[in-house]
């Protein structure tokens, strides 16, 4: 059965505006993690550097679900705002399903049938993103927890190792 669906101009225009908008939400809420998470894990005490690394970590993972579920508003939004989506709720809920990739029960109207797909692809650049930071925070506080475990051994050993005596006949001027 043909479809007298056709992919228009203003859908490709407001898909691509779309993407636009998330991905500079995405920059401003990755560029706030990572300064909230450097500014909590770059405290002078050294007390509990491993639980601070473990809740620098928690702190991003979470500001990271909030910038996406704020990217996901603006979906939501533009869905209310076109009548593609009835209610709020549904709106978000599609939005959420498509932005992650798991899909829905619900549809756009063929007039918005393009937007889909392009959800979807945003969510993928969004979450690649979000992945790189956090794999680079998890690095750093590895990286931290590593150092602080040799500096220990080092001086664990040095504390062991017998002090250095002066050579047998002593010092002759």
């Amino acid at each position: 059965m043909p479809s007298n669906y056709a992919t228009s101009l203003e859908e490709v225009l407001w898909g691509i505006a779309l993407v636009a908008i998330t991905v500079a939400i995405h920059g401003c809420g990755m560029l706030a993690t990572l300064f909230v998470s450097h500014t909590f894990g770059t405290r002078d005490d050294k007390l509990l550097s491993f639980v601070r690394g473990g809740a620098v970590l928690i702190l991003a993972s979470w500001m990271i679900v909030l910038v996406h579920l704020a990217e996901l508003l603006v979906w939501a939004l533009f869905f209310l705002w076109q009548g593609a989506m009835t209610d709020a709720s549904n709106a978000y809920y599609f939005s959420l399903m498509q932005y992650t990739t798991v899909g829905s029960r619900f549809s756009l109207p063929p007039r918005w049938r393009l937007l889909d797909g392009m959800l979807p692809i945003a969510g993928l650049m969004t979450f690649a993103w979000s992945t790189g930071v956090l794999f680079m925070l998890a690095q750093e506080v590895q990286s931290t927890q590593l150092a602080a475990i040799h500096a220990r051994r080092q001086a664990r050993r040095a504390a062991r190792a017998p002090a250095t005596r002066p050579p047998a006949g002593g010092d002759r001027r």
